[in-house]
């Protein structure tokens, strides 16, 4: 493409402004966009990449073989958020599509659920079912985090209180559409007048709740947030992650950055008093975790993990002013 052509195109509209926050995800780059080629159809694409100071060949396999995508390099890893932030004052869609580069589309996605918004002005985001690469079904309709229902989850009790909505609920076969609190950011279809009216991310989140609160601020604006079943995507999950830090086991989130958005989000939706009951009732958790790995395994290393999950608290509560403040 000549680049007075591309110079002409990047003026154009287009449906929907595909966002994609690449880092160490080289491998996984030729396959995101051959899935979103495949899915286009007559859609008219624009592909933005904020590449996070990627230490792999990403930069160089965008340059080289997806050209069309309009590249954004940053010299330090800013977050996730913040990334996505930087694709803001480019954006020529009706729509934005947040998308990870380690989920994959269906030949069906986009046609699919940019109809399914057109038919339904209210719908301000939009996600869809998540499988992994072994078809297993992930969370992808969710309700709110409270500081209750994180401890209930955490700690194995929600049985004896089963009419708490937990955050994730699998129970049910995800086979019909509905609207929940908030979906995952791995797929994520915002309508461009949201983005308009209220923005996108917090950017003190670097990483996780990004998307949590940005849906709890979608629905105070009057707009809902919906869970589409009719196509699926495939979200391998922990790609980039991997690449930062050590991941938790379970979920495969890196710890400190989860629980300094945890704080941040709790304080600025429940207020000090609900930072404060979450730190209580996550230091209880966590408590509750190590007795029980000692007395009924005797695994002292698994309890110190609990032990030490504790103090992290601590201190990541007292870095961030009681959760107001991030710490990068």
């Amino acid at each position: 493409m000549s680049p007075t052509l591309r110079a002409a195109q990047s003026r154009d509209p287009v449906d929907i402004s595909v966002i994609m926050v690449n880092y160490n995800t080289a491998h996984l780059l030729d396959a995101a966009f051959a899935a979103l080629e495949a899915s286009r159809a007559s859609l008219r694409l624009q592909f933005i990449v904020v590449d996070n100071a990627s230490v792999d060949r990403s930069v160089e396999i965008l340059r080289e073989k997806h050209q069309d995508a309009e590249l954004i390099e940053n010299t330090t890893n800013v977050g996730f958020g913040r990334a996505n932030n930087q694709a803001l004052p480019r954006l020529r869609g009706r729509y934005v599509l947040l998308l990870n580069t380690d989920a994959f589309v269906s030949i069906d996605t986009l046609q699919k659920t940019i109809a399914f918004m057109d038919a339904r002005p209210q719908c301000g985001v939009l996600g869809v079912k998540l499988v992994g690469k072994d078809g297993a079904l992930q969370p992808c309709c969710r309700y709110f985090p409270t500081p209750w229902n994180v401890f209930l989850a955490s700690t194995g009790l929600q049985r004896f209180f089963p009419r708490t909505r937990l955050v994730d609920d699998l129970s049910w076969d995800h086979a019909s559409d509905r609207e929940c609190d908030w979906v995952p950011g791995c797929y994520y279809l915002v309508r461009r007048e949201v983005i308009d009216r209220i923005g996108l991310f917090d950017p003190r989140y670097f990483i996780y709740y990004e998307e949590v609160d940005h849906c709890f601020r979608v629905k105070q604006a009057g707009w809902t947030v919906t869970y589409y079943h009719g196509t699926q995507v495939v979200h391998i999950g922990g790609e980039s992650a991997h690449s930062v830090g050590p991941v938790t086991r379970a979920g495969r989130q890196i710890s400190r950055f989860q629980i300094e958005s945890e704080l941040l989000y709790f304080r600025k939706h429940h207020g000090l008093t609900g930072v404060l009951t979450a730190v209580f009732l996550t230091v209880m958790a966590d408590l509750i975790k190590a007795c029980r790995r000692l007395i009924r395994r005797n695994d002292k290393a698994e309890s110190d993990v609990a032990w030490r999950h504790a103090r992290t608290v601590f201190k990541l509560f007292f870095a961030t002013r009681l959760g107001s403040t991030a710490t990068r």
